[in-house]
């Protein structure tokens, strides 16, 4: 909707502004495609057809005049129609041939001057006209020579008063203050301004709904690209908090690195089997790194040219430790949360890396929330497992509500795709949808991890080392 226009105007602006955009006043609407104008090449064919077809039915209906001879009536219907064939690819010049063509052939044949498909064809240009013009400016000397064919074309109607008289005789005794030429010129006068005010109006609605379709269409692009963008940055910005999260780890394997290397050195020639233990931890814990800080580069190469702002934070991250609080604080009148934790094997807990363990974490923790979000769900069942033979094992938790979607509720998408991110980062896999064989949501995610052996000085893993399993 365009802005309204201060009462202060004068006519002339407020008529532009009313014909117009005041915003944007150099805006063209977009050309007719090849369709439209096969389109419209068609439908002149019709029109033009059927327009001939009434003209013959009216004659032999006795609707003519006598001093006029037969051709003239076909004759300007065919002019009348032909040019719309390309009004909207040459929208001000056929307004202005059909300007010129309503005024002459009105006084080349009077009696097809006053039939319907006469004027509907004059409509119609001053239609496409206002709905296509290209250039505003032109429209309003268009506009004009309007006004000057409706000015004419009155003046020709009181010059061939007598045409009209002949046709007005069949006609019961007037009544009334005007003659019965003159009240049929001013009421012809009358239908025919109604119909050339609708049409400027109705293509100033076109117009204008072109421009709207236009902006919208901009706008949803925009939003489109916005969304994208949010969506490409919340990527990223998880990307770095990993990357963030895998360094702390792999300095820590470092300085455990460091430490079993000074053991050894000491004890290397007194006690060689606590040296040889002291080696084996060090070769452990670099593996670790190494994978590790491969991980890192992975993210950091995926997006070089990001920088996070601020220190972004030096809390330590949570970790399955700190599952039961997260399950406890989303208990609530209505839903019940429950955890369960079943180990394959005792201790397959403390092999779980820290990031292992806090994509575990977000997963449930995102799961969850998507629940009290986006469903009508009653229980949740959040289950931590461990399995695998010692050389490939593997953490899983998985999220499995009783409930529906809440309608109305539909969520960004970004929660599912942050997992999503997270397994792929880890090499895992996810399973994500409605449960197969019974009401509700799955959420589970496994994640491949690698045990560590735990040598003099190595603490365990901070991933779950607070967390028993349930019985």
């Amino acid at each position: 909707m365009a802005p309204p226009v201060p009462a202060s105007t004068g006519l002339p602006e407020r008529l532009n502004a009313w014909l117009n955009d005041p915003v944007d006043p150099l805006w063209e609407r977009p050309r007719p495609d090849a369709r439209q104008l096969r389109n419209d090449v068609v439908g002149v064919a019709v029109f033009l057809a059927v327009a001939l077809l009434m003209t013959m039915l009216a004659k032999n209906m006795g609707m003519r005049l006598d001093d006029e001879a037969a051709w003239r009536a076909y004759l300007a219907v065919g002019l009348m129609i032909l040019p719309l064939a390309v009004r909207r690819r040459f929208p001000l010049g056929v307004l202005v041939v059909s300007s010129a063509a309503f005024v002459a052939l009105s006084y080349l044949s009077p009696e097809v001057a006053s039939q319907i498909s006469f004027q509907v064809a004059y409509f119609a240009a001053l239609y496409a006209a206002v709905a296509w013009a290209p250039d505003r400016r032109l429209l309003w000397i268009a506009m004009g020579l309007v006004l000057l064919a409706m000015a004419l074309w009155i003046a020709i109607g009181f010059t061939i008063s007598s045409g009209y008289a002949a046709m007005l005789t069949s006609y019961e005794r007037p009544q009334g203050p005007l003659s019965q030429v003159t009240a049929a010129v001013l009421y012809s006068a009358a239908i025919n301004f109604l119909y050339f005010g609708g049409a400027i109006a109705m293509g100033r609605t076109s117009w204008r709904g072109a421009l709207r379709r236009e902006r919208m269409a901009a706008q949803s692009e925009r939003i489109r690209q916005q969304a994208d963008e949010l969506a490409r940055r919340a990527v990223v910005d998880e990307r770095l908090r990993i990357a963030r999260e895998l360094h702390d780890v792999v300095a820590h394997h470092v300085s455990v690195i460091g430490v079993q290397a000074g053991a050894a050195r000491k004890v290397l020639t007194r006690t060689p089997d606590a040296a040889a233990e002291a080696l084996r931890t060090i070769e452990d814990a670099s593996r670790t790194a190494v994978g590790e800080m491969r991980s890192l580069l992975g993210v950091l190469r995926s997006e070089t040219d990001t920088v996070r702002g601020g220190d972004g934070g030096r809390a330590p991250e949570p970790g399955l430790a700190e599952l039961r609080e997260l399950v406890a604080a989303q208990r609530r009148p209505g839903l019940d949360v429950e955890l369960a934790v079943v180990e394959r094997h005792p201790g397959d807990l403390g092999a779980v890396t820290g990031p292992v363990a806090l994509s575990l974490y977000r997963t449930a923790q995102e799961s969850i929330a998507n629940v009290v979000r986006h469903s009508t769900a009653t229980r949740v069942q959040v289950t931590l497992r461990t399995g695998g033979s010692d050389g490939a094992r593997w953490s899983e938790v998985e999220v499995v509500d009783n409930g529906h979607p809440r309608p109305g509720t539909d969520g960004s998408g970004y929660g599912l795709r942050g997992i999503r991110e997270r397994v792929h980062l880890h090499g895992g896999e996810a399973e994500i949808g409605p449960r197969a064989q019974a009401t509700g949501w799955r959420v589970r995610v496994r994640l491949p991890v690698s045990r560590v052996a735990a040598g003099p000085g190595v603490p365990a893993s901070s991933g779950a080392t607070a967390l028993q399993p349930s019985g």
